[in-house]
């Protein structure tokens, strides 16, 4: 019985990844402007990432080299950090600005 829900599981799986492929190709064939804008968005997300992993270092302490994570490895967790910490500072500056500028409206 086991055997069976899982290959109905792997099924639906498979169905659900096709659809979140396929959807998202038939709307940006009805809608271009709206691709861009989504475009612009993963752009900015790409440039914030290279700009994390830049400053980020590739340092290996003991607590990493535990886990066989390395130098690779080190940078790219700090550079995801690194891009958590500009993200939220940008989401609270972008909720701060919109609380005041309603409040002077």
């Amino acid at each position: 019985m086991i055997d069976a829900g899982l290959y109905i599981a792997y099924v639906l799986f498979f169905i659900a990844a096709g659809a979140a492929i396929l959807f998202p190709v038939l709307y940006a064939m009805r809608d271009p402007k709206g691709v861009v804008k989504s475009l612009a968005g993963v752009g900015t997300l790409l440039v914030v990432f290279g700009i994390s992993y830049v400053l980020s270092s590739d340092e290996v302490t003991a607590n990493y080299a535990s886990f066989g994570i390395g130098s690779g490895g080190s940078k790219l967790v700090g550079a995801g950090l690194i891009m958590f910490y500009f993200t939220l500072i940008i989401a609270v500056i972008g909720v701060i600005y919109s609380e005041i500028s309603k409040a002077l409206k």
